[in-house]
């Protein structure tokens, strides 16, 4: 499959399958005839020595110092230089790729005033996946993500580094071997190929895709466990939500309740409580709320992947230049704080139900921590432990990064986003987000080897992929090598793909 971009139709499911998956990308003729124009009437502008911002003058605290037609030639080389100022390990590849397509999609638009060729060529570093090394720390989110843009743009330059076939490259080398020609810099090519806050953007898809599934098997857990503790099933009522009327509660009732179909929990064989705990009644509410948060997130990330992120921006049809902060990271950093502080909440209901199975005083007559041999055996009393460890990572990460800019730039820059802070910590937030949603479906398939009720299709299915991975818990032994293949089967999302087969979509 061959994916266009056009500048509006770019959706995080396209971005993903181009950042991770590898799929091909063209850029659509009226893309390409856009920037043509655009740049005739850029250089228009330069032959008339029209003062433009980051063409012919300095940037930050230097736009005020206009630059002479020799200036012009080298400047872009400088600014990328200059910028290229990052520091770490090199962000994954599919991060990469997925800003080098941003990035593409943002020039589609015709606004950016580079040359055709600076665009080209990043289609053709993603075709023949010649992929530039970006420091992962640098960018304070605002005027772009500068510094790992930078990386990228010194390619163009013949600079820099690139992976390669499995190979770090220098740049020059890589492209050799990709077969692809060095563009150069001419005037304004460098900031149109960095000043946009791209990086965050593509990032942010690629998580709030994987959040996306991460609730999804939230809400298998949550299933599980509610068999195991012989919930009422009254909370999960779609008619309940409906009247409240949040689309995320809705939509997490019926796939708690797609699952639990075909359970002796509905129909009255089991008895249960009038009332439950709130972490097992509230569970729609709560996971509803961070579907709603995902969705206002993803609607800020699609809206920044199809807008013009630029900085000056040039209107061909008016013969205009506008200077602004369309680079300014805030609509997507906000939001997937928020993000990020959702995945903790569910992640902290999670392990509050966890401990309702382990609790004897809380589970309707399961044995202490999951065990036969209480006393003896501690059972599933450390997974809790751990569980909790990574909770308490997660709130201390869940801080806002939206609220803590630094002035830079000697105060011309004196508002930033912070979000590569934000996307750097939601990674981590989901990451420990896997391992904690592992050991609630590591309990729940304990506590459910102990019942011999009729469980419903989803989570019969759910405890029968667990069960190919980690064994009944018969006598203790070391949880940690069950604890790394419950986290890496809840992140490969092979239970949320077997359940749905059978219940259909959860979405």
């Amino acid at each position: 499959m061959v994916i266009v971009l056009d500048g509006s139709n770019l959706t995080i499911e396209k971005l993903v399958a181009i950042a991770r998956n590898k799929e091909k990308v063209e850029l659509s003729p009226e893309a390409l005839e856009r920037i043509k124009v655009c740049r005739a009437m850029l250089e228009e502008k330069i032959q008339a020595h029209e003062i433009m911002y980051g063409v012919n003058t300095g940037i930050g605290e230097f736009s005020e110092v206009v630059l002479t037609d020799e200036q012009v030639k080298d400047f872009q080389r400088y600014l990328i230089y200059n910028h290229s100022a990052g520091i770490g390990d090199p962000m994954p590849n599919e991060y990469v790729r997925g800003a080098i397509t941003s990035r593409i999609n943002v020039h589609a638009h015709g606004n950016s005033g580079c040359r055709p060729e600076i665009t080209l060529t990043l289609v053709e570093m993603l075709n023949k996946d010649c992929i530039p090394v970006v420091c992962q720390k640098g960018s304070v989110g605002a005027c772009g993500d500068l510094a790992p843009m930078s990386q990228i743009a010194l390619l163009m330059l013949g600079e820099g580094e690139a992976f390669y076939k499995g190979e770090r490259l220098p740049g020059k080398v890589a492209f050799e071997k990709a077969g692809i020609e060095i563009p150069g810099l001419k005037a304004r090519d460098g900031l149109a190929t960095i000043n946009g806050s791209n990086f965050i953007t593509a990032i942010s898809a690629l998580q709030l895709y994987d959040i996306n599934r991460w609730l999804k098997q939230a809400e298998i857990a949550a299933a599980m466990t509610l068999e195991a503790l012989h919930a009422n099933m009254k909370p999960y009522d779609v008619r309940l939500h409906k009247l409240r009327g949040f689309p995320g509660a809705v939509r997490s009732s019926q796939a708690i309740k797609k699952c639990i179909e075909g359970s002796d929990l509905l129909t009255g064989k089991l008895k249960q409580k009038v009332q439950d705990a709130y972490s097992m009644r509230s569970t729609p509410q709560v996971i509803g709320a961070a579907h709603d948060a995902v969705a206002f997130a993803r609607n800020q990330v699609e809206t920044e992947l199809n807008g013009v992120g630029d900085n000056p921006i040039f209107i061909p049809e008016d013969k205009v230049t506008l200077t602004g902060a369309n680079f300014q990271g805030t609509p997507v950093s906000l939001p997937m704080d928020m993000v990020g502080a959702a995945v903790t909440m569910v992640s902290v209901l999670s392990e509050r139900r966890m401990n309702r199975l382990n609790n004897p005083a809380l589970s309707v007559g399961l044995p202490a921590f999951l065990t036969k041999g209480a006393g003896m055996f501690s059972g599933l009393m450390l997974s809790q432990y751990t569980a909790d460890m990574m909770i308490v990572e997660q709130r201390i990460l869940s801080m806002p990064a939206s609220i803590q800019s630094i002035p830079a730039a000697a105060d011309q820059e004196d508002f930033v986003s912070m979000g590569m802070n934000t996307a750097i910590k939601n990674a981590q937030i989901l990451d420990n987000a896997y391992g904690i949603l592992g050991i609630e479906f590591m309990a729940a398939a304990q506590a459910l080897d102990f019942r011999d009720h009729q469980t419903g299709k989803g989570v019969a299915k759910a405890k029968e992929v667990i069960r190919r991975y980690v064994d009944f818990l018969d006598v203790d032994r070391p949880l940690y090598p069950d604890h790394n293949k419950m986290k890496e089967l809840v992140k490969s999302c092979e239970i949320l793909e077997e359940v749905e087969k059978v219940v259909g979509s959860l979405e």
